[in-house]
Order: structure tokens, then sequence, then C-alpha cells
């Protein structure tokens, strides 16, 4: 007689902090999942009250650096596997079905997932990069191999296990409602990288990074057809390219 394997159980998990306008959609498309973890992080609105309805497992405090946030998360769930995500990123049913496929069969301990990003209800596939978005991210991981940095943006990663291919279905993300909210997220992203650079005592470049904002400009707006998506491209290639200057210039000054 043939003994069944134990099923491979699936956390998701989500850190958000005032997000009751949008987190309801997210958790709605983690039902798959043997498991969904939330953390709030100094939540002032009714998501506590949302993702109630969804999970009974949430972290509740206050983390300045995300790294430590995203960390403290993790360390919650207790999956054989994680699929992290944000509050504006909803998992299709055709993704569910290849992330169970993969953490059944897969010899690997991580795997990158692709990403379809929104400006609004628009599909804005190309230009994306350079810290200013993401064309894909290693979402999908075996508990214990991931750890990021303590970073308040874009922290940096430590991996201790092997990559495996990229998923094919992409996951929806909802990255920015309009151009104001583009807006609005490179002062967040800048202002939360001068601090970093301020506690990291670096003093930064702004000849260094007048080069990185052509070249970065040049990735994101040729190499990576940002051009193929008219004004939204040219947006995308102008910030990702203005956020190390931005970041310096800030962090020089007494604003943050």
């Amino acid at each position: 007689m043939t003994t069944a394997l134990p099923k491979v159980r699936l956390s998701a998990v989500i850190s958000a902090r005032n997000e009751e306008d949008r987190i309801a959609a997210c958790l709605e498309k983690l039902r798959f999942a043997d498991e969904i973890v939330v953390l709030l992080d100094r939540c002032t609105d009714n998501t506590r009250a949302v993702v109630a309805r969804f999970t009974d497992h949430v972290v509740e405090g206050g983390w300045a650096m995300e790294g430590e946030r995203r960390n403290t998360a993790i360390a919650a769930c207790s999956g054989d596997w994680i699929l992290e995500v944000d509050a504006d990123e909803h998992v299709p049913e055709a993704l569910a079905q290849e992330i169970r496929d993969v953490i059944e069969t897969t010899t690997h301990d991580w795997h990158e997932i692709p990403v379809d990003n929104y400006i609004g209800e628009r599909l804005v596939r190309h230009g994306w990069g350079a810290s200013y978005g993401k064309a894909a991210y290693p979402g999908l991981f075996r508990k214990g191999v991931k750890q990021w940095g303590a970073q308040r943006v874009h922290p940096s990663l430590k991996w201790s296990g092997a990559k495996g291919a990229m998923l094919k279905t992409p996951i929806n993300h909802y990255v920015d409602r309009d151009v104001t909210d583009m807006l609005k997220r490179l002062d967040s992203y800048s202002s939360a990288r001068a601090r970093d650079l301020r506690d990291a005592g670096i003093r930064g470049n702004l000849l260094n990074d007048t080069r990185r904002l052509v070249s970065r400009f040049f990735k994101c707006y040729v190499r990576r057809k940002g051009y193929r998506e008219g004004a939204y491209g040219l947006l995308i290639a102008l910030f990702a390219g203005l956020y190390p200057m931005i970041s310096t210039i800030k962090s020089r000054v007494d604003e943050n």
C-alpha cells in the first residue's frame, strides 16, 4: 500500500498600513492558500475590521523599517511555502493554480512571479524597473530562505536557497490610481530613501546621480520599451531617473 505524501502547506502573507479601501479585494483572491497572515502596521483606519472577515491570523504593531516589518510578517507564517503579496495585488485563478502546482513539484527554494502593472484601469506592460516599479518579484519561497534587509524602502534581500524558474502567470498589481498617485509614490519613496542614506552616513553624489538619471531613463524608456506606453512610459522613466537625485537632495536638507 502506497502512503500518500503530506500536502504541502501554503501561507499567503500581506503587510499593510491603512488599506481599508482595497485589502478586501486582495484577500478575496488568496482563499486558495492554507493560511492567510496579515501584518497591520500602525493602522488608524478600518483595515483591522476588513481583515477579520478573512482571517484571524493578524499581527499588529509599528515598524519603521520595511525590511523589519516584512520579516516579522514572514516569521508569523506556519506554511512550508510562503506567498508574499501587497494589498494592491490580486492573484488571478490561473496563477493560484500554477503556484499550487509549483510548490508540489519544484526542487528549488524560491521563484519569481511576473507582474502586470496597472495605472488606474490601464495595463502598463513596459518601462518598469530601476527602483520605480517591478516587472517581476521573488514572491514565492520556502519558509526560512528569504531575509529582508534593514531599510525603509526597497530593502535588500538575502537568500539561503536555490532559485527556480520564473512562474508563467503574472500577478495583477494595481500600483497607482493616476498620475497624482505616481507623484505621491515618488515623494514617499525618496523621503524614505533619504532617511536610509542619513542613517547609513552616506552623503550621496549629485554628479553621479545626474549620470544615473540619464542611464535609468534610457534603461526604462528605451531598453525596457517604456516609449510604447505613451505619457505613462515617459513618466515612469523620468521618475525612475529622478529618484536617486531627489533622495540625495532630501538627505542633505532638514525636511524629513
